[in-house]
């Protein structure tokens, strides 16, 4: 009986489930390095020459210990759902294999090894116990294997919300820091822009954003254009302004079915956003329904529009340099514990998401900002 059962466990067990592709604590584990990392550079963000600069890498750094920790936690969650549906649906194998190790283990060896016919019977038995038991050991293995990863992985999300809770606090003061660090800052170049009066008519007047844009003449040649890198040269290379991935192409339909001549990038909530060029600040504050919207000239008769940020930094006609915050997205004051306690409430293990509209313009022509803007590293 016992052989019968045995030789059948090891013909119908399974291989053993790969793991994923990245070991969801060593994700943990990468993910509480850097938000060590970015909870010392905030510390140091206080003395820093340039504060501001110090401060944007404090926030990417916690943006990507955050993302990371989002991660293995959506793997671990996978990889302890996977398990458990192979658990369940092996319950009867299992149960056979627990039952002939205890048979085994109450059994003294040499009654194992004894057979009704005889001594050819017993040497038969012996044969076959000794090529079963290897097979049985490696189930056993395997078993452990998974049942001290299921271990782990709960241990890994039992200490998940102490890193969680410790890096939103860090990344929501470096925020307010930046914020306040910007304000004071009076030593950015600008230059002569429209006056109020007439961006004010063009404000009234708009009725669209494309509108609005091509509302915006030229600046005149000066010192700061001619100084500006050469824009056209940066196409296909151009950091993306914010964390985050393509959700919505240029001039494809949103989710209410609208298309737009620019790209939508899912963002993490109260992600920092930076501009992608060195450029004049030609607009930001509210306009129309998209939140609001921050409009950039890298260089003569292009434009980077970029809108549905809660908060904008600067002012019209300031030239910033590129990697300079320019906004944080929507809902980074609520981004606590809740918004990340279901992570594998969405694909990519965030439970809430903000979008961040990007489009890029040359000469009044709407271009797709794909082909610009490097959308595969978040």
């Amino acid at each position: 009986m016992i052989r019968a059962i045995a030789l059948s466990l090891v013909l119908a067990a399974p291989p053993l489930v790969a793991l994923a592709q990245a070991d969801p604590a060593a994700i943990a584990r990468r993910a509480a390095v850097q938000l060590d990392e970015a909870a010392r550079g905030l510390a140091a963000a206080e003395g820093s020459r340039d504060r501001i600069a110090a401060l944007t890498r404090t926030i990417r750094a916690y943006e990507e210990g955050l993302g990371a920790l989002r991660e293995g936690l959506r793997q671990a969650d996978g990889r302890e759902a996977a398990i458990r549906a192979r658990f369940d649906r092996d319950q009867d194998r299992l149960g056979s294999l627990l039952g002939v190790l205890q048979t085994m283990q109450s059994s003294p060896e040499a009654q194992l090894l004894l057979h009704p016919s005889g001594a050819l019977g017993t040497a038969r038995s012996g044969m076959i116990l000794s090529d079963v038991t290897p097979a049985l050991a490696s189930q056993v293995q395997a078993l452990r294997g998974e049942l001290n990863e299921i271990a782990t992985l709960r241990a890994l999300q039992a200490s998940a919300a102490g890193m969680l809770e410790t890096g939103l606090a860090g990344v929501q003061q470096a925020r307010i820091e930046l914020t306040v660090a910007i304000q004071d800052r009076v030593d950015l170049p600008r230059r002569v822009t429209e006056n109020d009066d007439q961006m004010q008519r063009l404000l009234i007047s708009t009725t669209t954003l494309e509108g609005f844009a091509q509302g915006l003449s030229n600046l005149p040649e000066d010192a700061f254009s001619r100084a500006m890198p050469d824009f056209a040269a940066a196409r296909g290379d151009l950091a993306a302004p914010v964390r985050g991935r393509p959700v919505v192409g240029f001039n494809q339909p949103d989710a209410a079915g609208v298309r737009r001549p620019g790209i939508l990038l899912a963002t993490a909530p109260g992600a920092l956003v930076t501009a992608p060029w060195p450029a004049t600040i030609r607009y930001l504050g509210p306009l129309l329904d998209y939140g609001n919207v921050m409009i950039l000239e890298p260089a003569a008769g292009y434009l980077v529009v970029l809108a549905g940020m809660e908060q904008v930094y600067g002012a019209t006609g300031q030239v910033i340099a590129a990697d300079m915050p320019v906004g944080l997205m929507r809902g980074g004051a609520q981004a606590d514990l809740a918004g990340f306690d279901a992570v594998t409430a969405v694909e990519d293990g965030q439970a809430r998401q903000e979008t961040l509209y990007i489009e890029l313009r040359d000469k009044q022509t709407p271009v797709d900002p794909a082909l610009w803007f490097r959308l595969d590293e978040e």
